[in-house]
């Protein structure tokens, strides 16, 4: 259990240390350095989020929340599940003379919920926090494990619909899959043919369209140019309106719930999403997906102990995939349980158990303040059962320059209690293949 926890970890300043499967044409030692070769790779190391968490100071975050009469009613915050698992969501804020100057993913959602109230927490931990984020992409083995524990809580029926469906996609998204995995392994596949591939399968694999993204976010990220990027990056902030563009763009409904699964451009509608958000990056933007969607894929699907060169999912059954391809399974399970009519009542179950495992390893490591470690853009939350730091958290205003100010203390605590999640009406019935 320990190692599928820090298999889904990266600390960002030390050397690579997670295992990956074999035959791989680069591997993760040689894509870090190739990021760090970006633009603006040199933030992956030395950023103002991992100098806030190494410092040992009180960390200050902002909260957004339209609940602020029941948190002053019940004088608790829940916490939600997500890319952090289980702690509020947070960005960061800096001390400065005038104020608290927020992140640029905190003006953001400023800026795009102007009725939400805004809430200040300052977090004075024990000591220096050690910068290892979780990558929510490498948590397939930890559903897995979790799911298949609690399949008992399932009716026979509901277990069923899930393996059928599961089955249906991954047979329906098995040529995309191995395409993949050749390209992993040395082949090179025409980017235009990949990425509308890859759109195809986004439908029969869900999973596949949260990569897609990141993928993409990345990208812009570390290799724009743009005066307000660099603007940032002397800040020692990645560009996360980027990223929230490329989404709102792609997706019509995102403005109602920010769904990956439904991010899925083919490569036409891709060149064009990127121009807008900056034209210099459109030409490379397929190629690198290519070529680093192939790699992550095979990374965070297949076990360690696999050679990705002799995997092929082209007839395999859900018993064989469960046991090469542990954190694909694991991820398409993780979703399709969401869209049982019962979900509502089994959302505790599964996702209670998931958060209490990352409370404990983040117990152990020291960690109050998780951050979302795709990479360190400014998505940091606080966990509700670390016993060694304090937490206090006001009412907050903000200033005609955008700068925070604490106006009212409020007496709450941050407690273990997932908030409610709701599941997107499925946007497609896939036919069921037989066995």
């Amino acid at each position: 259990m320990r190692a599928e926890w820090e298999q889904a970890h990266t600390d960002f300043t030390l050397p690579v240390q997670r295992r990956a499967p074999t035959s791989l044409t680069d591997s993760e030692s040689d894509w870090r350095h190739y990021l760090e070769t970006t633009p603006n790779g040199w933030l992956l190391r030395r950023n103002a989020l991992t100098e806030a968490l190494v410092s040992g100071q009180p960390l200050y975050l902002l909260h957004t929340t339209r609940d602020l009469n029941a948190i002053r009613a019940s004088r608790q915050v829940h916490v939600s599940t997500g890319c952090l698992v289980g702690a509020l969501y947070c960005s960061p804020l800096t001390a400065e003379r005038s104020g608290l100057r927020p992140h640029n993913l905190g003006a953001y959602l400023m800026d795009t919920k102007p009725s939400a109230r805004l809430l200040v927490f300052e977090v004075t931990p024990d000591a220096p926090i050690r910068p290892l984020g979780i990558d929510y992409l490498h948590l397939g083995a930890v559903h897995l494990r979790i799911y298949q524990h609690y399949r008992t809580f399932l009716t026979p029926a509901e277990a069923g619909q899930i393996d059928r469906t599961v089955l249906a996609g991954l047979r329906g998204a098995a040529g995309f899959l191995d395409l993949a995995l050749r390209n992993a392994t040395g082949r090179t596949t025409p980017a235009p043919e990949f990425v509308d591939r890859l759109s195809e399968a986004v439908a029969m694999v869900p999973f596949l369209g949260y990569l897609y993204f990141e993928v993409l976010s990345e990208y812009l990220m570390l290799h724009s140019t743009a005066p307000v990027t660099k603007a940032l990056a002397q800040a020692g902030e990645l560009n996360c309106r980027l990223y929230k563009s490329l989404a709102f763009a792609a997706v019509d409904t995102m403005g109602k719930l920010f769904d990956l699964s439904r991010f899925a451009p083919h490569h036409d509608r891709l060149g064009r999403l990127i121009s807008v958000i900056e034209p210099g990056l459109a030409a490379g933007a397929a190629e690198y997906v290519r070529r680093r969607l192939s790699h992550l894929l095979a990374r965070t699907m297949l076990h360690p102990s696999q050679d990705a060169a002799a995997v092929s999912f082209q007839g395999a059954g859900l018993g064989a995939v469960q046991d090469f391809a542990p954190g694909l399974i694991g991820q398409m399970l993780f979703r399709e349980v969401r869209y049982l009519s019962r979900y509502r009542e089994l959302y505790h179950y599964f996702e209670k158990a998931k958060a209490l495992e990352a409370w404990a390893f983040w117990n152990q490591q020291g960690i109050p303040t998780p951050f979302n470690g795709t990479l360190p853009k400014g998505e940091i939350g606080i966990q509700p059962a670390y016993p060694r730091a304090t937490v206090r958290v006001w009412s907050a205003v903000r200033d005609v320059k955008g700068l925070l100010h604490p106006a009212t203390e409020i007496q709450a605590a941050i407690t273990p209690h997932l908030a409610s999640w709701w599941a997107p009406p499925r946007r497609r019935e896939m036919n069921e293949v037989a066995a």
